[in-house]
């Protein structure tokens, strides 16, 4: 029988098998204050290269991200609520109301009275909104597919949890809700009231 070595090298966080328990103050390399800041770097630097391409489009439109936000989400909730997508956003009704309103008099979000509560507000993409948030998409989808085929599946899963665990809970139910709320297909997208 050969001989365990005395001493263990510890592993980083994507070495660990998925499942893997971990004895406390074992493996824990990736905790250290020089790995926290490089997934800080990595956080910065991924978002910076997966919002470029659809950063130009945009400016091409003279819109930035919160438009995009907008179109994102109204785009997976069709029907959404004002409420509902000031609660995602968890922004201001002042602020939305300075990226709304332009989206609705470009004629890229439909706003539409309540079935049951004529004062509330319900937003829809129009065809062209509909068109622009899928041009969005498919300019980061590219980015998304290349990452998750180069990660493997374990790895796709593992990011995952940490990014749920970086939400707080309310932004967690938020990502709950539209998890259930998932349209069919692409290009069919039922109003949906959650």
């Amino acid at each position: 029988m050969a001989a365990l070595p005395e001493k263990i090298e510890a592993r980083s966080a994507t070495d660990l098998p998925p499942a893997a328990p971990v004895a406390a103050g074992r493996n824990l390399l990736f905790l250290r204050e020089e790995e926290l800041r490089l997934a800080q770097d990595l956080l910065f630097f991924g978002y910076r290269d997966f919002t470029g391409g659809a950063d130009r489009i945009l400016e091409e439109l003279g819109m930035g991200r919160a438009h995009h936000r907008v179109l994102h989400f109204v785009g997976r909730r069709q029907g959404i609520t004002v409420g509902e997508l000031l609660a995602i956003l968890s922004i201001t009704k002042q602020s939305l109301g300075r990226v709304l309103t332009p989206l609705v008099e470009e004629g890229y979000v439909l706003q539409s009275p309540g079935r049951s509560d004529r004062r509330q507000r319900l937003l829809s993409l129009t065809p062209k909104g509909l068109a622009l948030e899928q041009r969005l998409f498919e300019r980061q989808r590219e980015h998304v597919m290349r990452a998750y085929r180069e990660a493997g599946a374990v790895a796709v899963e593992g990011f995952r949890k940490v990014m749920r665990g970086l939400m707080g809970p309310e932004a967690r139910a938020q990502l709950e809700r539209l998890e259930r709320t998932e349209p069919p297909g692409p290009g069919s997208r039922p109003a949906r009231n959650g």
